[in-house]
């Protein structure tokens, strides 16, 4: 490890009691607030998504798939791939736990990110946690905003799916076993064809990403979804024994995996939180720009995004990662885990299939994150220079694609946590205003 990983690491220790805390607790507190308000009528949230409204800005099915672009993808195959290898097959109930108190979260952010926003010049929304910070909290949301917006900068530069699609690329499709020099050369093209395929969507601004993702995402989800179904109704015997695993595993408190039990809970907050982004405050700002006229129903809509991106996709990833019995190699981490784990149960092509699904839900997550950073930006600098963000954003996917996974991994677990602390207490500080919207649409 890297000196500079390991101070990044030092910083990330406390604050990931902080997250559990505001996470965890802050969620807890969200569900009892609202007596569960939104996992009670996630069948509305579903009919809700395809309506149309007439005002502006886009469309809650396109904030979705925007969202789910930024969500799901390298976070839910590699990163799981990742967390069982780190902490055993027990860390999914940490981050099935996690994800039904974010989709609470993120039905409270999304309706508070509709509830309280502005109009730029030509009437088109503005929308976020910076908004309904500097709006609904006047004496100390200001400095908030600007700390959630200075975090978030580098939060979501595509650190992450930028490296773990360039060593997918570079290991399962590039020849094998070539010196260290050819594999940097290697990764470093494929980093600058990573710029210029995202570079001919982002720059487009909102509209145009979100017409791309939403035409994309979905059918991808879908398709890696009937992959990995029918790895599990194939192995179907197998699933007790799995599911048992799991759940012993989750409760083993005398666990040999690095940082013992506390140390396995913490680890499936954080990859849950790095899969869905709960209580990050990333969603609101897509969300948040949608043409909706009541908050509710876009909470109720942001909702189903933890549901489907780590209850549906992240499970169907570590199921089969387990089925395989893949995970019980060391020597596998990361992607090449959840390939190998394919590879054996899909008949031999299951890590050629994986390695299409993995390009196309790559990119398109890199075309959802400029926008946040581009959101930010605007806001730190009331909207002179927000557009210089794709520039940075988009050269930082080639320093991205030859860094060690160890590095990114540790960048966006620090930064996701700076954020998630203003937003948390910002979420948590306007409850209110959301149980008022609760108790309205109870009356009617």
């Amino acid at each position: 490890m890297d000196k500079l990983t390991f101070i990044i690491n030092q910083l990330i220790a406390p604050l990931e009691w902080v997250m559990l805390v505001l996470i965890i607790g802050g969620g807890l507190f969200l569900l009892f607030d609202s007596n569960g308000f939104s996992l009670k009528r996630i069948s509305k949230g579903f009919s809700l998504l395809l309506r149309k409204n007439s005002e502006k800005g886009i469309s809650r099915f396109e904030a979705l798939s925007a969202v789910l672009a930024s969500t799901v993808g390298l976070g839910n195959i590699s990163g799981v791939a990742i967390a069982i290898h780190m902490g055993g097959p027990g860390v999914l109930v940490w981050m099935w736990i996690t994800a039904l108190l974010g989709s609470v979260i993120k039905f409270y952010s999304c309706t508070l990110s509709v509830k309280l926003r502005e109009k730029d010049l030509s009437g088109e929304p503005l929308g976020g946690p910076m908004y309904y910070m500097t709006i609904a909290i006047p004496k100390f949301g200001k400095f908030l905003a600007n700390w959630f917006c200075v975090a978030a900068l580098f939060g979501v530069l595509p650190a992450f799916t930028a490296n773990q699609l360039t060593q997918t690329v570079v290991q399962v499709i590039y020849p094998q076993g070539d010196s260290a020099m050819n594999s940097l050369i290697y990764e470093g093209s494929f980093g600058l064809l990573l710029i210029l395929v995202s570079g001919s969507v982002i720059l487009g601004g909102l509209k145009k990403i979100v017409r791309t993702t939403s035409k994309i995402v979905p059918l991808m989800v879908i398709l890696y979804l009937l992959m990995g179904g029918w790895v599990v109704v194939d192995n179907v015997s197998q699933i007790p024994d799995v599911l048992k695993t799991i759940i012993l595993s989750a409760f083993d408190f005398k666990t040999m995996y690095v940082g013992g039990f506390w140390g396995l809970v913490l680890l499936g907050i954080r990859r849950a939180v790095f899969s869905n982004e709960s209580g990050v405050g990333n969603a609101p700002m897509y969300h948040g720009q949608s043409q909706t006229k009541k908050p509710i129903n876009e909470g109720l809509v942001a909702s189903l995004g933890p549901l489907l991106d780590t209850i549906l996709v992240c499970s169907i990833t570590g199921i089969v990662i387990i089925i395989s019995g893949s995970y019980l190699d060391t020597d596998l981490n990361g992607i090449l885990l959840t390939l190998e784990s394919f590879n054996r149960l899909f008949y031999g092509l299951g890590d050629i299939f994986l390695v299409f699904m993995v390009i196309v839900f790559g990119i398109t997550t890199l075309f959802t994150y400029s926008y946040y950073g581009v959101k930010c930006l605007d806001f730190l600098t009331k909207k002179k220079y927000g557009f210089l963000y794709n520039y940075v954003y988009l050269i930082s996917i080639f320093f991205s694609a030859i860094s060690s996974v160890d590095f990114v991994i540790s960048l966006i677990d620090l930064s996701f946590a700076l954020m998630a602390i203003p937003n948390m207490i910002s979420v948590i500080y306007l409850s209110k205003l959301v149980k008022e919207e609760i108790i309205k649409t109870n009356s009617v």
